[in-house]
């Protein structure tokens, strides 16, 4: 199988994609005016489970240092403009991205 992501800034969502399709999408929360979330092509580094606070249940570490995909001890905050340019999921979806994706897969974030 071959999962890609694409994070749409503008409608705060993470597409999943097999081969192609989108067959998961999830809402997220995302970087705000000020901290905003960098748009560009990634991949994902690492994954490190209960990083604790407001990192959730997962961190997916992007390669954009400092950057990554996390669950959120804030589930209210999905779906706004909220982070310091991370990308927040709840806990749940978090996790099963998680057990989907390997370390490697490209992560497109666009507008």
């Amino acid at each position: 199988m071959a999962y890609s992501i694409v994070i749409d800034l503008s409608d705060r969502y993470l597409y999943l994609f097999e081969n192609g399709i989108v067959v998961k999408s999830y809402p997220v929360g995302v970087g705000k005016l000020s901290t905003p979330t960098p748009a560009g092509d990634y991949y994902i580094a690492n994954k490190r489970p209960n990083p604790g606070g407001a990192f959730g249940v997962m961190w997916l570490g992007l390669s954009l240092p400092l950057h990554g995909i996390h669950g959120t001890n804030n589930p209210a905050s999905i779906g706004n403009y909220v982070s310091k340019g991370c990308i927040r999921m709840q806990n749940h979806s978090v996790l099963e991205l998680a057990k989907l994706v390997p370390v490697g897969t490209r992560v497109k974030i666009i507008y």
